[in-house]
């Protein structure tokens, strides 16, 4: 009886040690402002999501698949920010629907192959997290100025011996801004677009 009290109470004793371990892992990770510097984006742990009015009654969500990019994170300095999307990519989980998303009624990405945004400023919180970009939106052919907000979501060192930042940054566009005005009457003119990105530093 003895032996076996003392196997649960040893048991609870590491069960609460393992949930305060945790805990404290993510209130770390969480709290940890990025280190300055440049970060390429990582394709495999970042995605930019759609979603826009279908018929009224909807919203259609879709993604991208394959982007690059490059941060450069200088809260006192010069702050850039660069993404390239492959039009390609496009996937809304309906091969009939992409094939005519790729087509010239919408994206046309024989004729424009990259989405890009460029950066013109970053503005930074007080704690010295990335809180707003300004740059260019290049779609369609057409290039028009954007707001992105952001919440940084956590930064700290990996598994591998390298170290990380993420964030989510989020913006809404009107579709015929960048000429696209194809079924106005059925499908939304309105976009929000967001970029949950993970970059590594270099």
């Amino acid at each position: 009886m003895k032996t076996t009290t003392l196997y649960k109470s040893l048991q609870r004793s590491i069960s609460a040690a393992s949930v305060i371990g945790l805990i404290s892992f993510g209130q770390s990770a969480t709290a940890e402002k990025a280190a300055d510097g440049n970060y390429k984006i990582d394709p495999a742990h970042t995605s930019v999501i759609f979603s826009i009015n279908h018929l009224g009654t909807s919203e259609l969500v879709g993604r991208f698949n394959t982007l690059e990019g490059n941060l450069k994170l200088m809260p006192k300095g010069d702050s850039t920010v660069k993404v390239t999307i492959d039009t390609a990519s496009i996937d809304t989980n309906h091969k009939k629907r992409d094939d005519h998303l790729r087509g010239p009624d919408f994206f046309n990405a024989r004729q424009h192959p990259e989405i890009t945004f460029v950066s013109d400023k970053v503005s930074y919180t007080d704690n010295g997290e990335p809180e707003t970009i300004e740059g260019k939106l290049s779609l369609h052919g057409k290039k028009n100025p954007v707001t992105l907000a952001v919440t940084a979501i956590g930064a700290g060192k990996d598994p591998w011996g390298g170290y990380r930042s993420g964030y989510r940054a989020s913006t809404t566009i009107k579709r015929s801004d960048y000429g696209m005005t194809y079924m106005a009457d059925g499908i939304g003119d309105e976009i929000t677009i967001t970029l949950n990105i993970e970059a590594i530093k270099q």
